[in-house]
């Protein structure tokens, strides 16, 4: 059975966002050289099958803009505080892999969220099961079973934060309803 058709009106965001990687892959935005990304764009698009990424249709700014702070200076914290280990203990760091089941099982939100924990340092997605949206996160400086709860906790604060920006309506229900109880 043959892939589904999506219309060439429907994927022009993601032929556009190709164009717009390939430009800044080779550094060059010259007409000739977008227009060979476009060329390459649609081959990719309409010769091997994408699963199509499935849009909430909801975008808080609010909670982007806060969201984006908040990533900000996790980041510069987990920074400082790894300098601080590799300077006190150096390489004796016990660390761990944990798995994090998430509550979304949206790609778009399982996929963030393992983006956004690999971008803070000292934590790093080594595995993930899309069929149950479960994240198995590696973390620096995880002697003990409460760091590992701390370190699970993190992960799925910044799930909650992208359910909050970006997130399907029942998803938010579902962590309005988690978070009153």
């Amino acid at each position: 059975m043959s892939a589904p058709r999506i219309s060439l009106r429907t994927e022009l965001p993601l032929l556009a966002w190709l164009v717009i990687v390939w430009g800044a892959l080779w550094q060059d935005f010259s007409p000739g050289n977008l227009v060979f990304g476009l060329l390459l764009a649609l081959l990719v698009t309409r010769f091997l099958y994408l699963p199509p990424v499935e849009l909430s249709g909801r975008f808080n700014v609010l909670h982007a803009v806060r969201f984006a702070f908040v990533f900000v200076w996790q980041v510069i914290v987990a920074s400082v505080k790894l300098l601080w280990l590799a300077v006190r203990t150096g390489p004796a760091v016990t660390s761990a892999v944990i798995a994090v089941p998430l509550r979304s099982h949206a790609d778009l939100i399982v996929t963030a969220t393992g983006h956004v924990v690999s971008l803070i340092p000292g934590s790093l997605i080594v595995d993930v099961d899309r069929a149950n949206a479960t994240l198995y996160v590696h973390g620096i400086d995880v002697p003990d079973a409460a760091a590992a709860e701390r370190l699970r906790r993190s992960v799925l604060a910044a799930e909650a934060e992208l359910i909050r920006v970006m997130g399907a309506a029942e998803d938010l229900r579902a962590l309005r309803v988690e978070e009153a109880q």
